[in-house]
């Protein structure tokens, strides 16, 4: 918006407005008085209320936020089992030999005893440079705590990744979880990799139905 172009009444005169009829006759030489300026009221301001100070750190729109409901758990599926398998990696063999054996099959979490579920648990894992990597640092884990209360480490089951002997390291590596804690081994089962039912069992497969009281039936594929 441009500014206003000035007037015959003066340069200003859009800033001052036009001159009054008592000025224009006030006669040469005298001072023109200005007239009175009534002082302007300025409407009263009713005070806002006082805001809710939100203690530092609380995020933008917490203060008034409702708490939400913790959603409702479900019920877990192993509730009541005996003993818990859990993979130290994925692929490590738990669900085949839970299927084989009964407990429960956790895949690759920890069982949560406060939800029903079991507390002693067979860590499963294979015996290739990673998996025992895996069971190393899932005992580790155990170690310092970091699990749900309640657990109790049953053994260290290792399944053969291939057949035949381990390499040296392999088997000084398997030595040191030995020093950790029990530890069986499952042998390499060719059928279990064709997805095939074995019948019976290997014995080393039977000799862990001791430790979880269930059956050692046929059972095909190793998951």
């Amino acid at each position: 918006m441009g500014v206003p172009p000035a007037s015959s009444a003066g340069p200003q005169m859009w800033i001052r407005g036009p001159a009054s009829q008592q000025s224009a006759q006030q006669p040469a030489g005298q001072p023109v008085q200005q007239p009175t300026q009534q002082p302007v009221q300025q409407p009263v301001q009713q005070a806002a209320p006082a805001a809710a100070v939100a203690p530092p750190g609380t995020a933008v729109g917490a203060v008034h936020a409702a708490p939400a409901a913790p959603a409702p758990r479900a019920p877990s599926p192993h509730r009541g089992e005996r003993i818990a398998w859990v993979n130290a990696h994925g692929g490590g063999g738990a669900s085949t030999l839970a299927h084989a054996l009964g407990g429960a099959d956790l895949g690759t979490r920890w069982p949560e005893p406060a939800d029903g579920e079991p507390g002693d648990v067979l860590l499963v894992a294979r015996t290739h440079a990673g998996g025992i990597r895996a069971a190393s640092q899932a005992l580790n884990a155990l170690r310092m705590g970091d699990h749900p209360d309640g657990l109790r480490l049953v053994a260290v089951v290792l399944v053969a990744d291939a057949p035949g002997r381990l390499p040296r390291q392999l088997g000084q590596r398997v030595r040191v979880l030995r020093s950790a804690a029990e530890v069986h081994r499952v042998p390499w089962v060719p059928a279990w990799r064709l997805g095939d039912e074995v019948d019976p069992l290997p014995r080393d497969v039977r000799a862990l139905a001791a430790l979880t009281g269930g059956p050692a039936g046929p059972v095909a594929g190793l998951r």
